[in-house]
Order: C-alpha cells, then structure tokens, then sequence
C-alpha cells in the first residue's frame, strides 16, 4: 500500500490545487491538492511538511495543521491511502517548484472544486467541509513571521501576498 499526504491550504474561501502534468503515469491532466508519498521513517505531518518545501516553496506552521479525513483508491499492491491535512498557516508564497510534476497550480474557490476533473472523487466534499477559519489570528501569525527571510534577517515593510493570498 502506498501511502500518501496532502495539504489544503485555503485562503479567503479558496483552496490551492495542483493540475498534475498529462505526462503523469498516476492520475495525469487532473486537478489534486499538493502533497507526495510519506517516505520511510516520517510521520504524515513531517512528510506534508517536506512536500510543501519541495513543490510549493512554502514552509507549514505545523501548530496550525490538523487532520481533514482520508481518501483510498485502488486495491491490493496499487492501494493509495491519502491523509488530507488542513493548513491553516504557512510563511511563503506558492510557487510551482514541482513543474515536471505540476503543468499548474491555481487558487480555487471552495464553491467551484465540483466542476473541476479531480484525483479523488471525495475530495470535493471533504474540502467543503472544512470550517470557517479565524481570519485575525492566522493573518497576524502569517504577517509576523513572513517578515524573516529565509537567513534569518527581519524585514520591516508589509509582506505584500508572501502569505500565500489568492490575488
């Protein structure tokens, strides 16, 4: 079985996809939260955390992660198990890092992910079953520490999208 994590990172009413490449050998030309495969020796949080660095660029506040639900597809030796985490808070603004992977990533509203051709069938319902998150907290939290750059230096001027916001 293999097993997999992915993370819902949403943002006023909309929710980051990945459009996985149509050169996929798994689930190609569909749209999917990010995430990968949990590898030997990690837990899912540490392994949504590792994905989220290397295909969006942006580092997860794991305080600010809780578990969604689970998706499975296939059977036997094909089986995927998929964790679905909520991030509520990350520092860092999604970029396609993954484009042999990815052909795109878009912002998409909660509303609109039933029209859209997506990995697993369940992930539209478990996406909008999401509650409503606490806006000032969140955003204070993401202000504040998008301020460090990567080495360390504060910033002082207003991010300005670093948190991730749909534009």
């Amino acid at each position: 079985m293999h097993v997999v994590v992915t993370g819902a990172l949403v943002e006023n009413g909309a929710v980051l996809l990945v459009h996985r490449s149509p050169t996929r050998r798994a689930y190609p030309d569909l749209w999917d939260l990010p995430g990968g495969h949990v590898e030997a020796g990690e837990s899912e949080l540490q392994a949504l955390a590792r994905e989220m660095r290397e295909e969006l660029g942006v580092e997860i506040v794991a305080e600010s992660s809780s578990r969604l639900g689970d998706l499975h597809a296939g059977s036997g030796e094909d089986a995927v198990h998929v964790g679905v985490w909520q991030v509520a808070d990350w520092v860092g603004s999604p970029t396609n890092r993954a484009p042999d992977e990815h052909d795109d990533i878009a912002w998409v509203g909660i509303s609109e992910l039933g029209g859209l051709p997506l990995v697993h069938g369940g992930l539209a319902a478990l996406v909008r079953s999401l509650p409503e998150p606490d806006h000032g907290a969140s955003s204070a939290h993401r202000r504040e520490k998008a301020g460090h750059l990567e080495d360390g230096t504060v910033t002082d001027r207003e991010p300005g999208g670093q948190n991730g916001s749909p534009s």
